[in-house]
């Protein structure tokens, strides 16, 4: 079978691994939690219509001029490249006639006001196919708010500037696409709300460690009992709430979307991870099962008819992955979630002090690049063999997948060219020397053979 009927097909199993079951999860309506998602704005608008069209008139030389020359609808095409955004399921970006096709990312209204949604982390691209519920490995938050900032200075300068143009100033809010600041987002929000999430003035500064997280795919959830790397909190749906406590939400409208959330909870729950869309060599694969079993499966589960994950905690100096994520956030910061509304009040448990990182189910691990928590790994090869991970690699310029190591396809070099001065010319390279970005730890693939690697690796292509 040829590329493109493989990616024609691609687009049939997308669909499919997409699709939300018939009936309800837990008693919440998996349709109308994606209609939510699509549809209903939780926060405040960022920007509109008028203003993401101008955007180009603030973009670098020589890409400036090439926006000047295009059509409004190759620009938006160019847009939504460069700021990592994908259109919804069933749009083809370059087949559309449409120069207003709506982003995934982003719920626009009738007026043409964009209110950023769950989908700007946890919705990308998989072979030219957008995929809801996989994580955005080419978002650009910290750049579209720069030049969103820049472009209403220039030609809209009676417009205010939204919450994330204002913050990207101070806060940063992600320096490689596909990554974000999520977790002092959550530390800041949190210190300014009591237990009931009624504002409250601040208390000092908080302690805020800014590092970038590589968002999980949504098609995991299900699969866990406990949310984020740490595992620190018990999944319940009210954890997906925390990012919009921005002030102009109060208690009252935590308390309306409640049940709204369940059903939000409840289409991450229908959610199948992807199938590999390209040949296996399942004898291959089958003696890779054999040494996943024997080496792997303990902290990653099995998969199969006799499916199961453990949920496993694994101590952080075992592990020995970056540790600022693990260090990131006190017990004390932790406690503030742990007591307020979001748990109940603290009926629902709250590990304030964990050991370590979450070992993750690896269904659809072939769609999930780059990996690690903070994204510094960009294929499963480079999983397998600790050694040889670059120390900085930049993707390919339209964002290939390589067939052969599983993952982006990536060049790979030893430093960031000098040449490269502006945060989002330095944005492309992922520097694994910088702080939490290292690609170090996971060294158990280290006891296998280069034959078992390679069985491992046709392996996981199954799950």
């Amino acid at each position: 079978m040829n590329w493109a009927c493989r990616i024609g097909w691609l687009g049939i199993w997308m669909a499919a691994a997409t699709a939300v079951f018939s009936g309800d999860t837990r008693g919440g309506d998996s349709e109308r939690g994606l209609q939510l998602l699509l549809e209903k704005p939780y926060l405040p608008p960022d920007f509109d219509e008028e203003t993401f069209s101008q955007v180009w008139k603030v973009w670098p030389e020589p890409l400036r001029t090439e926006a000047e020359e295009a059509s409004p609808l190759q620009r938006r095409r160019m847009a939504f490249f460069r700021y990592g955004l994908t259109t919804r399921p069933g749009v083809d970006l370059n087949s559309t006639t449409d120069e207003h096709f709506q982003p995934l990312q982003y719920v626009v209204d009738d007026q043409g006001r964009w209110t950023m949604n769950c989908f700007s982390c946890h919705a990308g691209e998989l072979l030219g196919t957008p995929v809801p519920g996989l994580a955005n490995n080419r978002f650009a938050l910290q750049l579209l708010s720069d030049e969103m900032r820049q472009v209403k200075q220039k030609l809209f300068p009676k417009r205010g500037l939204a919450r994330m143009e204002k913050a990207s100033t101070l806060v940063p809010l992600g320096t490689n696409r596909g990554t974000t600041n999520a977790v002092m987002f959550g530390v800041l929000l949190m210190a300014l709300r009591d237990a009931d999430l009624n504002v409250k003035p601040p208390q000092g500064i908080p302690r805020v460690i800014h590092h970038d997280m590589d968002a999980p795919a949504w098609w995991l959830y299900r699969q866990k009992k406990y949310l984020y790397v740490d595992a620190y909190a018990t999944r319940n749906h009210r954890s997906l709430m925390q990012f919009m406590l921005v002030r102009s939400n109060g208690p009252d409208k935590f308390r309306e979307w409640d049940a709204e959330f369940e059903d939000i909870e409840a289409y991450l729950e229908s959610l199948e991870s992807p199938k590999f869309p390209f040949d296996v060599n399942h004898v291959l694969a089958d003696r890779g099962q054999l040494v996943f079993e024997q080496h792997c499966a303990e902290c990653h589960g099995t998969y199969g008819t006799q499916a199961r994950y453990p949920n496993r905690n694994i101590p952080i100096d075992e592990i020995g992955t970056d540790p600022v994520r693990y260090s990131a956030l006190t017990p004390e910061e932790r406690e503030l979630y742990a007591k307020s509304w979001f748990t109940d009040y603290g009926k629902i448990p709250t590990l304030l002090d964990p050991p370590g990182y979450l070992a993750p189910p690896l269904n659809g691990i072939w769609a999930s690049a780059p990996y690690f928590h903070n994204g510094s790994v960009p294929t499963l090869w480079h999983v397998l063999h600790p050694d040889q991970r670059p120390v900085v690699w930049r993707r390919s310029e339209k964002n290939e997948f390589d067939l052969t190591r599983i993952g982006l396809q990536v060049q790979e070099m030893k430093n960031v060219p000098a040449s490269m001065k502006t945060p989002a010319e330095r944005m492309e390279y992922f520097d694994t020397t910088g702080f939490g970005k290292k690609a170090s730890g996971h060294t158990y693939p280290d006891a296998l053979t280069e034959e078992e690697k390679q069985a491992v690796l046709e392996y996981l292509k199954t799950l």
